[in-house]
């Protein structure tokens, strides 16, 4: 996503394929995207970077969305003829005969996840998508969808400082076999330690929005970066490295997105798999975000 969208100008679209396929150089497999990522230059850039390794890469990607001419997002919808027209644009757009793992981004609330699992269902039978999955959901919603067509994975934001799935959905998961795939598992950057309490965002920058990026939330969460940091400095390794390595620790079957747009970050996250956290380090880190200040995302995300 922050190659194309959400985080400052898009990035040239040369640099966007070369760090794409610098991932694949460094054994990265799973590559994230998602039709509203522009919308929809995203997943243009990422059809270009992986055609020429499409059969050593999983592709996932997103719809829920409508958009007018203009590309300018609607408002919600997940109707089954939408989804159909989405799917064939993305395919198009990913230059793929099928999507490997299809996730609706977000619940549309005028139409049943049963309705939205059975049309996914249909888009398997037919080829085009490989795997159905969910982003933003509760246990609930996990549990009607899977009953109509098995979920592989859930997208939630999962991090240091945002444990929201913790309390259902992670657990759902563990019962039916679903995989998790946490979102922004650096917390937007925050927990790399390379965003100061008055560093200021550029105004297509969606940290603007975020009341956990106030100024006074930054301060009052500066505690978790210095835990973050201490650790760092035991197993001599960048913070961000640390942040992904207690989310590997978490579950077997967690498979974090971080993105980047720079090479050394790039090569930094990959690393992160080769750091094991000790369990008092654990314990640590878990002390240090037992009070989070500051909403998440633009402080009206909730789980349905």
């Amino acid at each position: 996503m922050g190659l194309s969208a959400n985080y400052g100008e898009p990035v040239d679209e040369a640099a966007g394929i070369a760090v794409i396929r610098a991932a694949t150089d460094l054994g990265v497999t799973f590559f994230d995207t998602a039709e509203a990522y522009g919308p929809f230059t995203n997943e243009e850039l990422v059809g270009k970077a992986l055609t020429p390794v499409r059969g050593q890469v999983v592709i996932a990607t997103k719809f829920a969305f409508d958009y007018d001419e203009a590309g300018n997002r609607i408002g919600p919808d997940s109707s089954p003829a939408h989804i159909r027209h989405a799917v064939e644009g993305s395919l198009r757009r990913l230059q793929t005969e099928r999507i490997d793992l299809l996730y609706q981004h977000r619940a549309d609330p005028t139409v049943p996840i049963e309705d939205v699992a059975a049309t996914v269902k249909e888009l398997i039978g037919q080829g085009k998508v490989a795997h159905f999955g969910l982003s933003e959901v509760g246990a609930q919603t996990i549990r009607r969808a899977h009953a109509v067509q098995p979920v592989t994975a859930i997208q939630n934001e999962y991090s240091l400082w945002t444990r929201d799935p913790e309390a259902e959905v992670l657990s759902a998961c563990e019962e039916l076999g679903i995989g998790f795939v946490p979102w922004s598992p650096l917390g937007q950057g925050f927990l790399t330690g390379t965003v100061s309490q008055t560093q200021q965002f550029p105004a297509s920058d969606v940290r603007n929005w975020f009341p956990r990026f106030t100024p006074e939330a930054r301060a009052a969460n500066q505690p978790i970066v210095d835990a973050v940091r201490e650790i760092a400095a035991e197993h001599n390794a960048a913070p961000a490295q640390i942040a992904l390595a207690w989310l590997l620790a978490q579950r077997p079957w967690i498979v974090p997105i971080p993105g980047t747009r720079r090479m050394e970050r790039l090569r930094e996250n990959t690393a992160a798999d080769s750091i094991s956290l000790t369990d008092q380090q654990l314990a640590r880190l878990d002390a240090a975000t037992t009070v989070i200040h500051g909403a998440r995302g633009t402080g009206r995300e909730t789980y349905s």
